[in-house]
Formats: C-alpha cells, sequence, structure tokens
C-alpha cells in the first residue's frame, strides 16, 4: 500500500511483455522472506522470482505478489496478493487479498471457502435475476469464438476475476492465458465454492512438474457456477482458426 497512488506509478515492461512495478518485488521479497523463516523446509514458485518447480519438496508455495500490476500502476483498485500453498503438486490451502476493496478470499481443501471469513458459495443460474457477468481477460475474444448469456467484464485481475465466480457474482469466468500463479489460488477457493474448473487446451497444470519453468507456460482456465453452465459454455467456446 506504500507504494500505491491514484495517479499511478511507474511501470516497467518484463521480457514477457507483461509490467511489473516497484511494488512488485518489494511484496515479493517481503512474502518470500516470511515463508522462508516460518517453513525453511518448504520450496517456492514465485512470478517475479524463482518460476522453477523445485525437486524433492512435497509442499509448495506458490505466490503472485501483486496480480493486477497494470491496474496498480495506473491508480486502479482491482489488483491484489495471490498465495497458494500446494502438497504433493496440488492446490491445499489459499489466500488471496485485495487491499483496496478489503476483500479477503480463503479457502482449504475440504474445508469450504470464505470471503472476510463468510461462507461462499456458487450461485445457478437465476431467471429472476438475468445480470451475471462473464468474467474474461483481453485475450479471450481474440483466441475464441463465444457467445454465452451474460454481461462481459474484464477486471484487470485474473486472481480477482475468477474469484468472482466463487463469490456468485460471475457465473463464467476465462483467462487464456494465466501463469500458475495466476489461478492457483483462486483455483482453490472456486473448487471450495462448488464450482466447476477446467483447462481447455493443455490439460491441467496439477500436479506440479519438478524442474519445469512455468514463466512461458500458460493454461486456458474455465471457472462456472454449475456443471451445466460449465457444459453449455464449452459447446459456445470454440477456438479461433486462422483463416
Amino acid at each position: 500500500m506504500k507504494y500505491y497512488q491514484p495517479a499511478g506509478i511507474r511501470a516497467n515492461v518484463k521480457a514477457d511483455h507483461t509490467a511489473v512495478t516497484e511494488a512488485d518485488l518489494a511484496a515479493d521479497a517481503l512474502i518470500r522472506a516470511a515463508i522462508k523463516d516460518q517453513y525453511p523446509d518448504d520450496g517456492l514458485i514465485s512470478e517475479e522470482s524463482g518460476s522453477i518447480c523445485p525437486t524433492g519438496k512435497p509442499i509448495v508455495w506458490v505466490v503472485d505478489p501483486l496480480d493486477g500490476t497494470t491496474n496498480f500502476s495506473l491508480g486502479l483498485h482491482y489488483w491484489g496478493v495471490s498465495i497458494a500453498r500446494l502438497v504433493d503438486g496440488e492446490p491445499d490451502t489459499a489466500a488471496l487479498y485485495f487491499p483496496l476493496l478489503n476483500e479477503l478470499f480463503t479457502a482449504q481443501r475440504g474445508e469450504g471457502a470464505f470471503l472476510n471469513g463468510e461462507s461462499l458459495q456458487t450461485k445457478p443460474p437465476n431467471k429472476d435475476n438475468p445480470f451475471s457477468f462473464f468474467i474474461c481477460c483481453s485475450r479471450t475474444h481474440q483466441r475464441y469464438k463465444i457467445k454465452v448469456p451474460y454481461k462481459t467484464r474484464i477486471l484487470g485481475s485474473a486472481a480477482y476475476g475468477l474469484c468472482t465466480v466463487a463469490r456468485g457474482s460471475a457465473m463464467l469466468a476465462l483467462e487464456a492465458t494465466p501463469k500458475i500463479w495466476d489461478f492457483a489460488g483462486s483455483w482453490l477457493v472456486t473448487r471450495e465454492a462448488g464450482g466447476v474448473v477446467q483447462f481447455l487446451d493443455d490439460g491441467s497444470p496439477f500436479p506440479l512438474i519438478e524442474e519445469v519453468d512455468y514463466t512461458n507456460k500458460g493454461f486456458s482456465i474455465l471457472m462456472a457456477a454449475t456443471p451445466e453452465v460449465a457444459a453449455r459454455a464449452r459447446r459456445n467456446i470454440t477456438p479461433r482458426r486462422d483463416e
């Protein structure tokens, strides 16, 4: 928060064409130090440092120290921190905090999902309230042809956008090219809230694979409120082909 400015701050462009600010790096250093201090034997993957899955580590933390960096750099509100703890390569515990919204999403495998301590549950379609959202990223319509009966919204934070399915604001969410740190936490939150999570192209990234560098590995991820919504979406979301 000490780096945040409503008028925005300078952002640099990384080799993968994503933005990074001094806040990303400072948050990364703080979180890495805290995890190493409390759990020195665990492995760690972070967007900003150490993206290779370590070997011989049954517990690996997956950290996005600042998701929604472009929003942050422009003084917008949709940005936050995503931390997921993976056991044997599968998400087991997650916490995502969005400071300017004062929203803390948490989940533990088999124990449910929560928003600021209140239980979360996905919501099925309601004919009396037809204004649910379809959350997506800016690349979605470049890569897919989509026909869904929901209002489209792009929030600029993959972690937050995917959590909107868990909280019942969105009926459906699609991120076309997110990295493991963008969705590891949201994956567990949405699953524990009763949602459906599917990967469209390359199969599930879980369990993580040792010695794999996840910097350039993207996974098209679809989250839906119910199995019926997911099945209907899969019929109406098709990859674009070069003409």
